[in-house]
C-alpha cells in the first residue's frame, strides 16, 4: 500500500510500505477515507534530521473498517469510523479518568510498527477503546467537520476547558491556526461573551471573526499584551487558550490572564521552563492543559458537528490526494494554507 513516509526535514515522500495487516486480536483495519495534515506534523518537517528508514506520518483520519480482531466488540466490517490521534484501551484507570492520553496501553500512529494514518490504510490498536463509529457515510458532506473531532477541534475544546471559559467570560485565543480557530468554536460554544483571537493572518482572522471571535488583536509582544488589556479595561481576560507553544506566544497568553484566571496551554510547549513564573504565582491563574484526550470528548461534540451547530471542519482550506501530499506539507509551512484533507 502507499503512505507518508518523512526522510528529513523538508523531505515528505508517498512510499509503498507492507500493507496493514490486522497482528492482535483487539486490532482493526481501518481503509482510510480521508486524512488531515496537522500543525504538529510541521515541526520535524522543519526539524527532522535526515533519516534512511523515514518516519510514517499522520494521526488524523477517518475510514472504514475491513476487518476486526477476534476480540473487538464495538466496531465492524463496513462501519465507518473516526479515530482519535492517539490509540487507548478504554479501560485502564486513567481512560475510566477521561485522560486517554496517558492510557497504560496506549500509543501513537506511525511509531511502534503501528500505521500513520496519512495513507491507505491503518491497523489500530486497541480498536474497542480507540474508534467511533460515525452515523454517516465516507463521502458525507459534514466528514471534514467529523474529522476534526480527531484532533483539533477536540484539542481547541481541552484548550477552552482547561482556560475554564464559561458564559458571561472574557477569553482569548494565542493563535490563527486551525486549534486557535477551533478554541474560538469551543469558547463560543461554552458561552464566552467576549472571544479575542492573537493573530495577523487575514484569511484565518476572517474565518475568526465567524466562528465567533469579537476583538482580534494582531500585535505581538508587549503591544499585544498591551493591546488585551486595552480591551478588557485594564483587568485582562479570564480564559486564555494557548494554541502555539513557542516561548513568546506563551509569555504572551500568561501575561493577559487576569488575576484569578486560567490559562489552557495545547500548543505543544517548545521550551522547558514556562515564563511569568512569579506574576502568575502572586496572582493565582491556573496554568493547565496539555494533549487533549480527543477520545473523551467526541460523543460530546459530535451532535453538534450533525446537527451543524458547529463547522470546525471550515478549517480545511485546501484538499489534496495522496501523491500531493509533499506539497500540501509545503503549503501549510508556507502560510498558503490553514489545515489541508487528503482525500484517500
Amino acid at each position: 500500500m502507499r503512505a507518508t513516509v518523512m526522510f528529513g526535514a523538508g523531505d515528505v515522500r508517498i512510499e509503498t510500505v507492507p500493507d496493514a495487516r490486522l497482528l492482535q486480536p483487539t486490532d482493526a483495519l481501518v481503509a482510510v477515507a480521508s486524512a488531515g495534515i496537522c500543525g504538529s506534523d510541521l515541526w520535524p518537517y522543519q526539524t527532522m534530521e535526515d533519516s534512511e528508514t523515514g518516519r510514517r506520518m499522520g494521526h488524523e483520519f477517518i475510514g472504514v473498517v475491513e476487518a476486526v480482531g477476534a476480540d473487538v466488540r464495538t466496531v465492524k466490517v463496513d462501519d465507518v469510523v473516526v479515530a482519535p490521534f492517539l490509540y487507548s484501551d478504554g479501560t485502564c484507570v486513567f481512560c475510566q479518568e477521561g485522560l486517554q492520553t496517558s492510557c497504560l496501553h496506549g500509543g501513537r500512529y506511525g511509531s511502534d510498527g503501528v500505521d500513520g494514518g496519512q495513507g491507505e490504510a491503518v491497523r489500530v490498536p486497541q480498536a474497542d477503546g480507540t474508534l467511533v463509529v460515525l452515523p454517516a457515510g465516507a463521502d458525507d458532506a459534514l466528514m471534514p467537520s467529523l474529522l476534526t473531532l480527531s484532533d483539533v477541534m477536540a484539542t481547541g475544546h481541552h484548550a477552552a476547558l482547561a482556560a475554564r471559559v464559561g458564559p458571561g467570560k472574557t477569553a482569548a485565543v494565542v493563535g490563527d491556526g486551525a486549534v486557535g480557530l477551533c478554541g474560538v468554536i469551543a469558547a463560543r460554544r461554552l458561552g464566552a461573551e467576549q472571544i479575542i483571537i492573537l493573530g495577523r493572518h487575514a484569511d484565518r482572522i476572517a474565518l475568526a471573526k465567524e466562528f465567533g471571535a469579537t476583538d482580534v488583536v494582531s500585535e505581538r509582544g508587549d503591544e499585544a499584551i498591551q493591546r488585551v488589556h486595552e480591551l478588557t479595561g485594564g483587568f485582562g481576560v479570564h480564559a486564555v487558550l494557548e494554541c502555539v507553544g513557542l516561548e513568546q506566544s506563551t509569555r504572551t497568553a500568561l501575561s493577559i490572564a487576569r488575576p484569578g484566571g486560567a490559562v489552557g496551554r495545547v500548543g505543544l510547549p517548545q521550551e522547558e521552563s514556562i515564563p511569568e513564573a512569579v506574576r502568575t504565582f502572586f496572582d493565582n491563574v491556573t496554568i493547565a492543559g496539555g494533549p487533549a484526550p480527543a477520545r473523551a470528548y467526541i460523543e460530546e461534540l459530535l451532535p453538534d458537528v450533525l446537527d451543524g451547530t458547529i463547522e470546525p471542519g471550515r478549517v480545511f482550506d485546501r484538499v489534496v490526494r495522496l501523491d500531493e501530499v509533499p506539497d500540501g506539507y509545503r503549503a501549510m509551512n508556507e502560510r498558503e494554507a490553514i489545515k489541508v484533507l487528503i482525500e484517500v
